[in-house]
């Protein structure tokens, strides 16, 4: 056989490289957002501390619940 394995084995390279690559981009925007809720919600708890707002409700003044999702 004249190196039909090799071709075969190479064949599937592009799209394991483009999987690893969405994965990794993946990844990033997922971390990303994580850090931005991380510090976003770490923002809020400063302006409530410095404000003295102990209720995030109160801060809106619907006094409905919030989604902290």
């Amino acid at each position: 056989m004249d190196s039909g394995f090799w071709y075969e084995a190479g064949s599937l390279l592009p799209p394991v490289g483009v999987g690893l690559v969405f994965w990794f981009v993946m990844r990033s925007l997922l971390r990303s957002d994580k850090n931005e809720r991380d510090a976003e919600k770490a923002a809020e708890k400063e302006y409530r501390l410095r404000h003295g707002i102990d209720d995030p409700d109160a801060a809106e003044g619907t006094g409905t619940a919030r989604n902290s999702s």
